[in-house]
């Protein structure tokens, strides 16, 4: 058995569970980015189509990037595509073990979120404070079972549009 947690996240949610718009993040948080990077750095990161295509650059540097996607002919440079979650999984955790990685973050959207997160042992989530119009949203979190382990505190600034809790949560 593996050693190799899985991680949800990093993500970002509005108070009123949104976390995209039109294809994109619904707010400019420079801070976050940072940290999303810091957190997903030298790990696999497994992700959606849809967020795959989001990404301003592609691939990911410095991760390996697995994309889930139905479609057969879809061939993202630089990526790895899986149709299953469970052996985009099993890849992660592979390639994880390989590169003396602790973790396989699983970083959107939301429909993977909503795989990983029963089997996830760790959440990144950052809680935007701001309430704004989008059309993905997170299911809300039973966070009974989850331990916060750490919280950053981040107010909004010139590169930060909104204030910002950056919080770590593992299960209980």
């Amino acid at each position: 058995m593996s050693n190799v947690i899985l991680a949800a996240g990093p993500i970002a949610r509005a108070r009123n569970g949104v976390i995209g718009r039109d294809g994109t993040l619904p707010w400019r948080l420079k801070t976050d980015l940072a940290i999303f990077r810091a957190i997903t750095m030298g790990k696999p990161v497994i992700m959606g189509r849809k967020t795959w295509e989001s990404l301003p650059k592609k691939p990911l540097v410095g991760r390996t990037n697995i994309v889930l996607s139905r479609d057969g002919s879809f061939e993202p440079k630089g990526a790895v595509v899986c149709e299953d979650f469970s052996e985009a999984l099993s890849i992660a955790r592979e390639q994880a073990e390989e590169d003396g990685a602790s973790e396989v973050c699983v970083i959107g959207g939301a429909s993977l979120f909503e795989l990983a997160l029963p089997k996830a042992r760790r959440l990144y989530l950052t809680d935007v404070d701001a309430e704004v119009d989008g059309d993905v949203t997170l299911s809300p979190l039973d966070e009974s079972r989850w331990k916060e382990v750490r919280a950053e505190r981040h107010e909004a600034s010139d590169v930060d549009q909104y204030a910002f809790t950056m919080r770590v949560l593992d299960r209980r």
